[in-house]
Parts: structure tokens; sequence; C-alpha cells
């Protein structure tokens, strides 16, 4: 495959030698798959119908699996970006730990595996989402969108807030409103969550090529678009309950947690000089992944909760 190595920016190749575990590891995003693996499960544990406890193990595993193929093929083809940024340099393309070759055959092969062994495992309907969510990712963020547009994280953030919608597809072999819910908070959560790294990162993406809303329409727009999506946000996570899917305990912490992320919003769009500019970026940027996972974590402890009193 002779573009491998003009799209990769020339790296040095590792002459047929493999890389390391760790850095095979490192090609699947093992970070962003804890989150995908931890949103699903919720999807899983929500839905009206309970698989078997090793039949939800496999699924799980499939999905991270799947998750991780998406990160060694978004690897293989950003290859050169990667090698640009302060953020990304480290990783093992860049590095000359894998071979740009060997990382799309590594990430081809975990594709089909996960999706083929949800499939035959547990149902089609919830590896068909996966196989969606993969292409999504892969295809249409990677591939088109990233280098493309500045609402590349708007549309292509869609691929991570599938999961919950696979969870309860592998569970109950469809998809619902309830379902639907979960993944909008995560498709709601997604442009804010990024653009508050790209506010600190500007220079980085600017140095890549990517047309992050910071590069192409200035950090102001940005400031503004983080509030309102922040504001979005805040009905959003109440779905769940409106929905019956959840109850008070979760509104509570849904509206409390909402309440800081459109603080933190704020204080963003009111902060624009220096060093204080980059710590009320950095704020909200840590903050958000805390929000993420608080709020699936009360819909799971509330689900339990649930289950003992009955």
């Amino acid at each position: 495959m002779t573009d491998l190595g003009l799209h990769s920016g020339g790296l040095r190749s590792t002459d047929g030698v493999g890389g390391s575990i760790a850095d095979y590891i490192a090609l699947m995003k093992p970070r962003v798959m804890s989150l995908v693996v931890f949103t699903a499960l919720v999807g899983m544990v929500l839905a009206p119908v309970q698989l078997h406890p090793a039949l939800s193990v496999i699924a799980l595993i499939c999905i991270a699996v799947g998750a991780g193929a998406s990160g060694a093929l978004n690897m293989w083809y950003d290859a050169d970006i990667d090698a640009c940024m302060q953020r990304t340099a480290s990783r093992p393309i860049p590095r000359g730990y894998v071979a740009p070759e060997e990382a799309l055959t590594f990430g081809t092969i975990l594709a089909l595996g996960s999706v083929g062994t949800l499939g035959l495992v547990i149902n089609w309907v919830a590896a068909s989402l996966l196989a969606f969510t993969i292409a999504f990712y892969v295809l249409i963020y990677t591939m088109w969108l990233k280098r493309r547009t500045p609402q590349n994280i708007v549309i292509g953030g869609a691929a991570g807030a599938f999961p919950p919608m696979i969870g309860w597809a592998a569970a109950t072999g469809s998809v619902s409103l309830e379902s639907i819910a979960l993944f909008l908070i995560i498709f709601m959560w997604t442009p804010p969550h990024f653009w508050a790294l790209a506010l600190y990162r500007t220079r980085d993406y600017a140095r890549a090529g990517v047309p992050m809303l910071p590069v192409v329409a200035g950090q102001d727009e940005t400031r503004k678009q983080i509030v309102i999506y922040a504001a979005l946000l805040l009905p959003v996570g109440l779905a769940p309950t409106i929905l019956g899917l959840a109850g008070v305990l979760y509104a509570v912490v849904a509206m409390g947690l909402g309440a800081i992320f459109l603080a933190l919003a704020l204080a963003i769009y009111r902060t624009r000089e220096g060093r204080a500019a980059d710590h009320a970026a950095r704020r909200l940027f840590a903050f958000s992944i805390l929000y993420l996972f608080a709020l699936f974590a009360t819909l799971l402890l509330e689900r339990g909760i649930g289950r003992l009193l009955n």
C-alpha cells in the first residue's frame, strides 16, 4: 500500500519489527476506550431487558475493542497531524514505534473481529450500530470532517455518543427514545468539551492545519458557542428523568452539574486575556470529564438502589 508512507509524512519505518504491547494498547486510546465502555455499560444496565452476565461481559469487550479499532485507524490516518502537535507527538506512529501499515492492519482486524463477534454472540442490531460508529468515526470524522470544517467536532462527535445506544441495543435488540436521550447528552457535551481544549491548544491545531473553531472563527466566537452548548446541555441532561428512565436523585445531580458547567462556560466567556483565559478553559475541560462521568455514574447508582429496594 504505497500511499501509507506518504500520508504519514515520511515517518521512519519499523523495518518489519512491530511495536511493543504497550504501543499497540496506546494505539487503541485506552482513556477514550474506558469512557466508551462505561457509558455502554450504563446503557446496558438501564435497558428494560437484562443480558446474562457472561453475555454482558462479551458485549462490553466487543464495544471496547471496537472503540480501540477506531482509535488505531484514527492514529493511522492522522499520523501526519499527530507529528505536528505537541499533545500527540509522542503517539506510537509519530515516534516510529509502530509502522503506519501495521496500525492499519491492527485497526482493521479489531474492527472486523469486534463487529462480527458482537453480531454472532449478542445480536446484529448492536453489531450494526458498532459498525456504523467505527465507520462514522474513521470515514466521516477522521477522513472528511476533521480537516475540512470547524464543525468537525459537532458532527463527528456523534461517534462518541453511540456507546450507550449500543449497550442498550445489546440488551434489547432495539433502539428506543430512552437510549437516544443518552446519545443526546454525550452529543451535546462533546463540542464544549473539545472547544475548551482547543482554546488553550489553538496554536497546536493551527500548526497542524486542523480547522478547529478557535483557529477558523476566533476565540471569542468559540467562547460564545461554548456558552450556547452549555446552556442547551442543561435541559438535555434532564431528559432521562423526563422520560422516566431516571428519578429525583439523577435530576438533582444533573441540575447541579449542569449549572456548574454553565457557570464555568460563562467564566470562559468573561475571561479573555492571558493565563487567566487559559486557566478558565482548562478548568472547564477538566470539569467536563467529571460532569459526564458523574452523570452516568448517578444513573447507574440510582438503578442499583432501585433494584435493591425492589
